[in-house]
Formats: structure tokens, C-alpha cells, sequence
């Protein structure tokens, strides 16, 4: 009876860790045969919802098999590589269904909601192929799945001899003598779609920012000054609040919030997990904001660490080999520098992120957890996620406790009016902590974004210019055999926007004409053919107003600039990502501190977060971004609180390119977070993929073009 009541419960472990009771064998027999009925149906006409329920846990199964068997070290090499054919066998078959009807992507995202329909389907098909389901969390990438090997799992020799100095953590009953009823109204109901929803829907003018108590009397070294939306925060922490959703825009001060709202709260030890670009700097705004508390820094192993520190820091890229010790340390708090790095759930350093909050949780009655960003919002609203659910505001699948409790005090659901403008409230209530620079912080300058167009003539230019071209053909190409294949029967008169779209969907997700242009290769082109351009424009800047920081995503565009700054005898530094932190800091010194370097180069991944470039008011963007937020992150190393002068952002743009468009499509995608966390109600797509959007505006583009041609010709 207890397998029975497994196999129901919703839930089943991840396929390495299955019992099986027959051959592995059985599952393949089961998906070969699963896929074909999927197959049939999509070929039938519209996919019916079993069909995509069937579908759904077809791509499930056949994700967790695969995992199996790379992980089965008891099988023949041979019989791998045969069962990862036949695996691939099933993948083709899913990929051309879904090339049928573009929705059944959606159910292949690591976190799609599996339905109980799925889970129900899922476990009759284990069951018929002789395997044993059991209790575990449904969906797990191929990543995450596969535990990390031993020998990257390290613990640092300092911290062994913190955990003999003192092998017991102090249990902490605090938590219990507040523990609430369970909630009833609401429990049946979807909520986190709502949730997320009410961000976009409700703002209505209000903006995204809790209640805030006047500042008190907070300690700080006497050669430093906090500005009061700075200590509005830290009095909250001292009042007892003990989460935050920190999203200050970039350059308001969030580091030394953050420093001192866990002094304020006591939440030591502290662990800081931040991105590699920034931990140097972190380390020294500790010892400058709270010098009386002992900070370390992991770097690899971990072998030079403290493990005696208060503040504990460490970057997301090693977290892999820490994440075991860290989260028996028994750490009172929690800082998420840059936090919209875990938006991917399924990714590792997510993953770890929420396992890390979790074990703190569990240890410690309300901990310090507190996300900083100041983009928040890098594609899309469910980019809140693994925020909310770093924060404990949410779990996988519902909101926890505190917030369904404040949900149901509401006395609203998702079908009434009035819950969205409610909800975003109560979410808000929980910790998020919104404020922009023109409220909080008068005396920064105002900032400007300067368009030049620069114009691309030399056989490069013609090159990228005919690739554009030949990418319609293709796309036009592509829309007209849809168009003459289409077997629903339905006519639309002029452009058919929604094929445009799928058209445009198809083109970005297909990998198999990678001989052709598409429209990354593109891009990278023309920032090739814009370096040299843009260094030039550069070297005028740094002439006329003084120092300069430039910024490109491709390293061979930084190369060139670099070339170019030498010819013209300009002293520069560089940020790279391949650089030591020692490095990176070096250089980072010598353009702030030294006046005969005029210019930094600046690469967006590693330079675009977490640095302080204010020196200068003048930044050049060499390349375009695929979000605004990279390119607000990048001009905001420059504005912010410290700067006296106005700051002006020089975008270089390719006239006569795709380059226009993605300008247009970067600024009406501004808006997203403005929305969301700032009041405003200018409208935004949820849509926010740059990629599909440049190729739907390149396609209705040739479209439009070819109607006005036509039409031309007839009259």
C-alpha cells in the first residue's frame, strides 16, 4: 500500500534514482510507443490536450532516461551509445511535432508545470515498463541532475577547525511559537501565475516600494555619511524586518544597505554570494562600512579563507565546490549580489542559491535574506521566481505561509478585480525595496542616451548589408511555404502578424542551416565593423572631455579598439573576464586613479556589474545589448551617487542595418521594469526575446515591402 500511495502522490524521482523492477529496456518500448501516438495526433490536425499531456511526459521521461543512462557507470560503452541513439530517435520525433504546432515548445521548459494529468499519465507509464516511481520534485535538468564529482565538493581547512571549535549550532525555537493554521480559501487555486501578473497588470501608478521608517541614529565610520533612503532601509532591519528584495536603481548605495542591515540585524555569520567581477570590491566596502567585523574571501578551494570571518563571500562560479559546507556553517543571513544571475531556475547556480537559503531557513528562525538588483526584470516578469522563492515569499509550485496568509486576508481570488492591485500589494509588504535616483538622490546629474549613426561603406558593410538581405529571402521564403501549406482553411487579409511570428520562431530555433547568416553572427558582424568606428569616436572624447569608458560585448571588438588606442598614443586599462580579481582591480585603479589613462575598455560580462567608474561621465557602446537592462547596468557604473556631472551614453549605430532596429526594439523594452517596480503605465510585451522581435521586424519589413511593390506594379 505504501508504493501504491507513492506512485500517487503526484511526484516521482528523477530516473537514476529508480527501482526498477523489470529491464531499462521497458521505458524505451514505452516512449517509442508514447511518441508515435503523439506524432499521429499532431499529424491529424489540431493537438488535442491528451496529446499534449502524452507529449509533456514523453519529453519528461525521455530527459530523465537520458540522464540515466550517462550516469549508469555499470553499462557497456556500447550499450550507452545505442540507447542514446534510440533517445535521440524520440527527441527528433518531439522536435518535428512540435514544429507542427509552435505551442508545444512551452512544455519543453525546465520549468513548465507539469499538470496532475501529467503527473498521473507519467507514473502509468513507468509503471508499465517496470519501474518503481518515487517520492522526489518532478522536473530536474540534465545539469542538475547529475550530482557535482566528489572532488570538486571541497571544506576548507580553517572551517573544519571552526566546526570542531565548536560542533553544535545553537537551536533556534523562535519560528514555532508563531506557526499559523494552514490556509484553506485559496489552497486549490493557481497563484503564482496571478502573482507574477499583478506586477505587470496592477501598478496603476503606485510604485513598488514598502513601507519605510524614518532613519535612526545607524553606526557608520566617521569619514562616511549615509544618505537617508540608505538608512530608511537599515531602520527596517533594526525594527526587525528580516527580508528584502533590494532593487534601488544601480548606483544608489545597495552594498552598504545591505552591510549594514545585517550589523543592525546581528545576522552573522554572513554569507555574500556575489559575481567574480565583484568580489574584490565587496571585501572592501565591508572592511570600509563595518570595519569591527572580519570579512574573507573564497577563491578556488578556499584554502586562504577565514574560516572564522563574520562575512564570508563568495562568487557564484565556484559555488559548486562550497555549497556542502556553506550550508552547514550556520550562517543568520544571506546577501544575493546581482540577483537576477539565479532568473534560470534550472541552471546549477540557482540551484544551489535556493538550496543555500533553504538550509539557512531551516537553521534560523527569520534569517537575513536579501536580494540586491537594480534590473530585476531581465526578460520577463517570471523572472521573479527564483527571487521570490531565494527570499522563502514562494515555493516551487505556491506562495508560502506568510504570504497565503496575507493573500487570504485579502478575501479576493484571481477572479476578482480587485485581487491583482491587492496581491502586488501584499507582495510588496513582504520586502521589496524600489527607489529611483531622481527621487532619493537629487544632486546626481541627470544621464542621456546619444545616438550616433555611423555609416558602413567598405566591403564589410556591403557584406553585412547583403547577408540581411539574403536572412528575408529566407524568412520571406519560409512565410510563403507556410502560407501555401497551411491546411486550417483560415485567410487573412494582407500580413498574417501571428505566422510572422511563428515564421520568426522557426528561423531562431533552427540550428541546422548553421552555415547560413543568422541573426547573432550578424550582430557580432557588424560590432566587428563598428570597432574601429566607435574607438575612433572614442579617442575624439577622451581629447575634448576627459575620461572615457568604453564598452563591447565581443572580445575581438575590444582588440581593436586596443589596437586603435595605441596607434593614437591613449593610455588605457581593461576589464576582461579572463582577468585574476587582482588584475581586474588593478586596472580598475589605474583608470580612477590615474589622470594620464583616458580610457577603460570594457567588456559587458565582466565589467557591467558591480564597478565604480564615476571618474568619468562619458561611455561609449560600442555594440548594442540584447536587453535594456545590460545596457542600463553598463551606463550606471558611471551614474551614480558620487557623480557631478551629467553623463551622457554614446550608442554607435550601424545605419542601414539590423543594428536600427534593435535600437527601436531596446527602447520600447525599456519599460518592462518601469512597469513592474516603478509605477509606470506605459504599455510592454511580455514578450521581451530580442532575438525573435529583430526577426519579425525584419521579416514584416521585406513583407511590407513586397505589398508595396505589388501593389506599385499593379496600378
Amino acid at each position: 500500500m505504501a508504493r501504491r500511495g507513492q506512485r500517487q502522490s503526484g511526484t516521482t524521482r528523477s530516473a537514476p534514482q529508480r527501482r526498477a523492477r523489470g529491464g531499462n529496456d521497458g521505458i524505451m518500448s514505452v516512449l517509442a510507443r508514447a511518441v508515435r501516438e503523439v506524432e499521429a495526433g499532431a499529424q491529424r490536425g489540431r493537438v488535442s490536450p491528451s496529446t499534449r499531456t502524452k507529449f509533456q511526459v514523453v519529453a519528461l521521461l525521455a530527459r530523465e532516461e537520458r540522464i540515466r543512462v550517462r550516469a549508469d557507470s555499470t553499462s557497456t560503452e556500447a550499450h550507452r551509445t545505442e540507447q542514446l541513439k534510440r533517445l535521440d530517435g524520440i527527441g527528433t520525433i518531439l522536435a518535428q511535432t512540435a514544429a507542427r504546432d509552435t505551442t508545444l515548445l512551452s512544455l519543453l521548459a525546465e520549468d513548465a508545470e507539469v499538470s496532475d494529468a501529467a503527473v498521473s499519465l507519467k507514473s502509468d507509464m513507468l509503471q508499465a515498463a517496470g519501474l518503481e516511481p518515487t517520492s522526489e520534485p518532478e522536473t530536474v535538468s540534465e545539469d542538475a541532475a547529475i550530482p557535482a564529482p566528489p572532488e570538486r565538493r571541497v571544506v576548507p581547512q580553517s572551517v573544519v577547525s571552526r566546526q570542531l571549535a565548536n560542533p553544535f549550532l545553537t537551536p533556534d525555537f523562535a519560528a514555532a511559537a508563531s506557526a499559523k493554521p494552514q490556509s484553506q480559501r485559496l489552497a486549490t487555486w493557481e497563484l503564482l501565475g496571478p502573482l507574477f501578473s499583478a506586477f505587470e497588470r496592477a501598478a496603476g501608478g503606485s510604485k513598488a516600494c514598502m513601507d519605510l521608517p524614518e532613519p535612526s541614529e545607524t553606526r557608520v565610520p566617521d569619514d562616511l555619511e549615509l544618505m537617508r533612503h540608505q538608512g530608511q532601509l537599515i531602520a527596517s532591519a533594526e525594527d526587525g524586518h528580516r527580508t528584502f528584495l533590494l532593487a534601488d536603481e544601480p548606483g544608489l548605495g545597495k552594498t552598504a544597505q545591505a552591510l549594514l542591515a545585517a550589523q543592525v540585524a546581528n545576522a552573522y555569520p554572513l554569507l555574500v554570494v556575489v559575481p567574480n567581477v565583484v568580489k574584490t570590491n565587496w571585501a572592501r566596502e565591508a572592511d570600509l562600512w563595518t570595519p569591527h567585523r572580519s570579512t574573507t574571501v573564497i577563491h578556488g578551494n578556499g584554502d586562504t579563507i577565514d574560516g572564522f570571518a563574520d562575512i564570508v563571500i563568495v562568487n557564484y562560479e565556484v559555488l559548486d565546490r562550497h555549497v556542502g559546507w556553506l550550508g552547514d556553517l550556520g550562517f543568520r543571513g544571506m546577501v544575493l549580489d546581482e540577483a537576477h544571475f539565479i532568473k534560470n531556475k534550472s541552471s546549477q547556480r540557482s540551484q544551489h542559491v535556493l538550496q543555500l537559503s533553504e538550509r539557512i531557513r531551516a537553521r534560523t528562525a527569520r534569517p537575513l535574506l536579501m536580494a540586491l538588483t537594480g534590473t530585476p526584470l531581465i526578460n520577463d516578469i517570471d523572472d521573479f521566481r527564483a527571487i521570490w522563492q531565494f527570499l522563502g515569499w514562494i515555493d516551487d509550485k505556491k506562495p508560502r505561509a506568510e504570504l497565503m496568509h496575507s493573500l487570504e486576508d485579502t478575501g479576493l481570488t484571481p477572479i476578482d478585480s480587485g485581487f491583482y492591485a491587492a496581491a502586488r500589494s501584499r507582495v510588496i509588504d513582504l520586502g521589496v525595496v524600489r527607489r529611483r535616483k531622481i527621487d532619493v538622490a537629487a544632486d546626481i546629474p541627470a544621464r542621456r542616451i546619444a545616438d550616433i549613426p555611423v555609416e558602413l561603406e567598405d566591403e564589410a558593410g556591403r557584406s553585412i548589408r547583403e547577408a540581411e538581405r539574403q536572412l528575408a529571402k529566407r524568412l520571406m521564403s519560409r512565410y510563403q511555404r507556410a502560407l501555401e501549406t497551411r491546411t486550417s482553411g483560415v485567410t487573412v487579409e494582407g500580413i498574417d502578424h501571428e505566422l510572422v511570428r511563428r515564421v520568426a520562431g522557426w528561423e531562431r530555433d533552427d540550428s541546422s542551416s548553421k552555415t547560413d547568416e543568422n541573426v547573432f553572427s550578424m550582430m557580432r558582424r557588424i560590432g566587428q565593423a563598428k570597432a574601429g568606428l566607435a574607438a575612433d569616436y572614442t579617442a575624439q572624447l577622451a581629447h575634448s572631455v576627459g575620461k572615457v569608458v568604453f564598452f563591447a560585448k565581443h572580445i575581438d571588438v575590444m582588440d581593436v579598439a586596443e589596437d586603435t588606442f595605441k596607434r593614437r598614443g591613449i593610455r588605457f586599462s581593461s576589464i576582461r573576464g579572463d582577468q585574476t580579481p587582482k588584475a581586474r582591480q588593478q586596472n580598475i585603479d589605474a583608470f580612477v586613479n590615474d589622470p594620464d589613462v583616458s580610457v577603460v575598455v570594457c567588456s559587458l560580462s565582466a565589467a557591467g556589474v558591480g564597478i565604480n567608474l564615476q571618474v568619468a561621465s562619458n561611455v561609449v557602446l560600442a555594440e548594442l545589448s540584447w536587453t535594456d537592462a545590460e545596457q542600463s547596468q553598463a551606463i550606471d557604473r558611471v551614474h551614480r551617487i558620487g557623480q557631478d556631472e551629467p553623463v551622457t551614453a554614446w550608442r554607435i549605430i550601424a545605419s542601414q542595418t539590423i543594428d536600427t532596429k534593435i535600437v527601436e526594439l531596446l527602447d520600447s523594452k525599456a519599460g518592462l521594469a518601469a512597469r513592474a517596480l516603478d509605477g509606470s503605465d506605459d504599455e510592454i510585451s511580455m514578450s521581451s526575446d530580442m532575438q525573435l522581435e529583430a526577426l519579425v521586424a525584419l521579416l514584416t519589413e521585406a513583407l511590407s515591402a513586397a505589398e508595396s511593390g505589388s501593389g506599385s506594379t499593379e496600378a
